[in-house]
């Protein structure tokens, strides 16, 4: 994998190519994340303590003396990759603490070094790198899924489609867990599990058209009015992903929270970076790759619709990169 300096003369650079309009989202980011910088993470905190409590119970003997900071599983995912050099912001998501079972441990311990990474921020991905052998890169299409729960669908569409490299992002670590250990135990050498923002991941470190897909299944919808903000499905998270998708790259939505399916519908018909792939400008069809996952069957007994939005990024004329600040060749 290539790095990416962080000097005050490349950062200067970087900051100065997102300069371009498809950049508000960037700096819409930022804007947030300061005013949550004054709000310490108690939260975050507290379960850290929890957790270190909880390890020294389940041992038998006394708490354990790990600092708060510390990796549970050493050479494993990071608990703050990303750490205090990049902003904090109004997160779309929220970290579930649960317990780790010993299968998941073993496979984070193990599995972690080959088939994980943290997103830090801090270098530029290969992709031909990540997903191949360790002798030689891979040329396989990629896509990125952003939150996969417990790992089973994904683990179903990584074996369904093995020329595809799945690169599936998550802060829940049982989950990363779980998912690690189906890959290993269905020889699927085509999964690779992130762990952290992937705001920063696709702001910081994917390259410019260098997915082939952006799967968002069962997103938290935030039914609260006060918390609409914080829905991850929103123009400038659009704007912000687009110049890391090729063209005619489909983004795939899927909610069971009607109020949300809406929103996403109408967000997503508005910008420019993207277009429906249903003639009528509706909803699409669930389709075959897309298993069922474990939130869509809570939803579904509870008597909620779930919609599938396809949407397939397009190129604008004289359109700016929010990477590199190229512009798209006129028409």
């Amino acid at each position: 994998m290539s790095e990416s300096p962080h000097t005050p003369e490349a950062t200067g650079l970087r900051e100065a190519s997102r300069a371009a309009e498809p950049a508000e989202a960037a700096r819409a980011f930022e804007a947030a994340g300061a005013r949550a910088a004054a709000e310490p993470d108690r939260a975050a905190e507290a379960a850290r303590s929890s957790e270190a409590a909880e390890s020294g119970r389940a041992a038998g003997g006394p708490r354990a003396s790990r600092p708060q900071a510390a990796p549970r599983f050493p050479g494993g995912p990071s608990p703050d990759p990303a750490g205090s050099h990049h902003e904090r912001r109004i997160r779309s998501f929220q970290p579930r603490r649960s317990r780790v079972t010993t299968s998941q441990g073993d496979a984070l311990r193990r599995l972690w070094p080959v088939w994980g990474l943290d997103i830090d921020g801090l270098r530029t991905l290969d992709l031909g790198e990540l997903f191949g052998d360790g002798q030689k890169r891979s040329d396989k299409p990629v896509v990125l899924e952003i939150g996969f729960g417990m790992g089973e669908a994904t683990a179903r569409m990584a074996a369904a489609d093995p020329d595809t490299g799945i690169l599936a992002v998550d802060v829940h670590t049982p989950g990363q867990g779980n998912l690690l250990g189906l890959a290993e135990r269905n020889g699927l050498t085509n999964v690779r599990v992130a762990n952290g923002d992937a705001i920063i991941l696709l702001r910081e470190m994917l390259p410019p058209a260098s997915l082939d897909g952006l799967r968002v299944y069962f997103p938290d919808p935030w039914p609260k009015p006060r918390h609409h903000k914080r829905r991850l499905i929103q123009p400038d998270f659009l704007t912000l992903a687009a110049p890391s998708l090729k063209p005619g790259a489909i983004l795939h939505c899927a909610t069971d929270w009607e109020p949300y399916a809406e929103q996403m519908l109408e967000v997503l018909t508005a910008h420019p970076d993207f277009e429906n792939t249903q003639p009528d400008g509706g909803y699409a069809p669930r389709p075959d790759f897309r298993p069922h996952t474990r939130f869509e069957g809570q939803g579904l007994r509870k008597g909620h619709v779930v919609h599938d939005l396809l949407f397939r990024r397009v190129t604008r004329p004289g359109a700016t990169d929010a990477h590199s600040g190229a512009t798209a060749p006129e028409a």
